[in-house]
């Protein structure tokens, strides 16, 4: 219950747009790394320049929050693996396109 009331109370500070962006070269044979983070109006440039630059992007609320606890540069934990996968395998199907 004091959990609930909690988060109402920062409501607008937890539902701020955030936006992370990771790194993985699968030839070079390095674990995903956290390579940005943002919170904000900061989050929405970096998704603008990802898509100006044409960088996809996968929204997985789940991942997110999972990945925003990581420092820049730190590796993804090995736990998160199938997911970021899944996002690998999705990006691949829309170079196809």
């Amino acid at each position: 219950m004091i959990y609930e009331h909690v988060n109402q109370l920062n409501r607008k500070k937890h539902s701020a747009k955030k936006a992370m962006m990771i790194r993985y070269e699968e030839h070079a044979d390095q674990q995903p790394q956290v390579i940005a983070q943002a919170t904000g109006l900061a989050a929405q440039q970096l998704m603008e320049q990802a898509r100006q630059q044409e960088i996809p992007i996968e929204e997985n609320m789940v991942l997110l929050h999972n990945l925003m606890d990581l420092d820049l540069g730190e590796n993804v934990p090995p736990q998160l693996y199938a997911v970021i996968a899944e996002v690998l395998m999705f990006i691949q199907e829309i170079e196809k396109q």
